[in-house]
């Protein structure tokens, strides 16, 4: 039995699937069952629940063969951080009091960096919570930054013309697509090696700039023109904010956009261990293109 948090995430979705086709016994845990129809369908078991919730957690955990761990979203805190170590707290301590005995943990680039990283360093305590665990077999995975991130520039590609964030266009950036986050975390769910605590990036074949990606993705939507703007960060908060965000969301994804642009967290793919996964950001344009062809036709339609 593989056990797997965030359940109604691309990644968590993705795998789950990939291990039901593959035969092996699947639950998935989540908020609310009506969201995971297609999961229980596909033959998943479902658990619905609070992930801050260290017995619910340590009940669902129970019997797995290996267990996938991660932060779920929580946009609208106004203490995104403190919220973050309280759901690793109850995930470590719901491990711990589970017997499991193999562990895959959803972290990312930059997660060796204790502070100034944003939301990344949540990720970096909740490392160090499961380390603490004797005897787990436990695995890292610190992909770089989601070609899924891309869906937000339609925010500013479709009433302004320009691909706008807080990022330095001219860095260049690991990406991945989550596709192969969630075959590699598959491949090593199912790969008890007794070996951890360990950790492993994983990045597509290109480093990309955001000049560079909006010049791809711009292609793909009939705009080879597209340009990639480094937004005030002040207006770049106030529109998230206006989209339903937290302020102290905001400010950490300021400080998560000043984090990938310094040189010391890319530097990370670099002194890996790193693999090289099999999407290229060329590759996966055309679901930008139809993202943006549907989010047209609703504007169009509104």
């Amino acid at each position: 039995m593989f056990v797997l948090m965030g359940a109604n995430g691309n990644i968590t979705s993705k795998t789950a699937h990939i291990l039901l086709k593959q035969g092996h016994k699947v639950r998935v845990i989540g908020r609310k069952a009506e969201s995971l129809a297609a999961l229980k369908a596909a033959g998943a078991e479902l658990a619905i629940g609070d992930a801050g919730n260290a017995d619910f957690l340590a009940q669902s955990f129970k019997g797995a063969t290996a267990i996938y761990t991660m932060i779920p979203p929580n946009h609208t805190s106004n203490a995104f951080r403190a919220w973050q170590n309280q759901i690793g707290a109850a995930i470590a301590e719901a491990v711990q009091r589970s017997g499991a005995k193999r562990v895959v943990s959803l972290s990312s680039i930059g997660a060796h960096l204790p502070d100034g990283t944003g939301p990344i360093a949540g990720l970096h305590d909740l490392e160090q919570k499961l380390n603490a665990i004797a005897g787990l077999d436990l695995l890292h995975l610190r992909p770089g930054y989601f070609m899924e991130n891309h869906f937000n520039a339609l925010g500013t590609i479709l009433p302004f013309g320009v691909y706008a964030d807080m990022i330095d266009g001219s860095v260049p950036i690991g990406t991945i697509a989550t596709q192969d986050i969630a075959a590699v975390l598959a491949r090593e769910l199912a790969n008890i090696r007794g070996t951890g605590p360990r950790f492993l990036h994983l990045r597509s074949p290109k480093l990309t700039t955001q000049d560079e990606a909006a010049a791809i993705l711009g292609a793909a939507i009939g705009k080879p023109d597209l340009k990639h703007v480094r937004a005030d960060p002040a207006q770049a908060k106030a529109g998230m904010t206006a989209h339903g965000l937290s302020q102290n969301m905001a400010d950490l994804f300021e400080e998560m956009s000043v984090a990938i642009s310094g040189s010391e967290f890319n530097r990370a793919f670099a002194d890996g261990p790193t693999e090289i996964t099999p999407t290229t950001l060329e590759a996966w344009a055309p679901s930008f293109a139809a993202a943006y062809a549907h989010a047209a036709s609703a504007a169009k339609a509104a």
